[in-house]
């Protein structure tokens, strides 16, 4: 199982991923599910993976070497062509869906998911900032101001704090501390899920920098807040009342 987030605010987007994979308790290892598609200087897209390893990697493939054309003698489809985050979308659910059918040829009579969800997030050209569900079937959502995230993996954990922490109007600050206590939520209750992470910040202001990040054990800061947010939890726990029926 895996656990990513992605969120698209007024002020920019950010996404986080974590990267254990396994195959059962005696087979756990670290796969970077956070990839770069495109970063020239006219677009940055990156997307997040939950799923099937083989068709993340089969669908990055057809994606690098382009998608079939339309019609013949036209030229292959690249994302660094697509006009739009949409038309980048509509790319990479079609990458999606062909890498399952290939792979999926190849699990028929056995047990194994071919499913593969995505986050897509980016910018191409001028475009505002977008931030994108693609589901297995290849067919996308677009992240709104009333709800500026979305969640692939296993998403239940760490859910709650978003839903009461993160808002359109969030900083970025803001939005990667809430971030991060999400994945905390989820590292304690499940252990499918762990470090290290990978993260990129792209600020809506383009004359701010990208941050790209590997959260590890031993980072700092990620440790000072886990420990914190399990102290203040219990703290906040000890001023709710307790229940008086309980003493009648």
């Amino acid at each position: 199982m895996t656990y990513c987030v992605g969120m698209r605010l007024q002020t920019g987007i950010v996404v986080i991923a974590d990267t254990r994979t396994n195959a059962g308790i005696d087979n756990v290892s670290t796969y970077k599910k956070l990839h770069t598609l495109a970063d020239d200087g006219e677009r940055l897209i990156v997307a997040a993976s939950a799923g099937s390893l083989s068709v993340t990697q089969a669908m990055l493939s057809i994606l690098k070497e382009g998608l079939e054309p339309l019609q013949d003698g036209e030229p292959r489809r690249f994302i660094d062509q697509a006009p739009s985050m949409f038309r980048v979308a509509e790319l990479v659910g079609e990458a999606l869906v062909i890498a399952r059918r290939e792979v999926g040829r190849t699990l028929e009579g056995t047990s194994i998911n071919a499913d593969v969800s995505l986050l897509l997030a980016g910018r191409v050209g001028e475009e505002v900032h977008k931030l994108y569900l693609i589901y297995p079937e290849g067919n996308c959502i677009e992240t709104q101001q009333d709800c500026p995230y979305a969640q692939i993996g296993e998403l239940k954990y760490g859910k709650p704090i978003l839903d009461r922490a993160l808002q359109w109007d969030s900083l970025l600050d803001e939005a990667v501390k809430v971030g991060l206590i999400s994945f905390d939520s989820t590292m304690r209750s499940n252990l499918s899920v762990g470090l290290p992470l990978d993260m990129i910040v792209i600020p809506a202001d383009r004359a701010q920098p990208v941050i790209r990040r590997r959260i590890d054990a031993q980072d700092e800061y990620f440790r000072m807040l886990s420990a914190m947010w399990g102290r203040l939890l219990n703290e906040a726990r000890q001023q709710v009342p307790d229940p008086p029926f309980l003493h009648m």
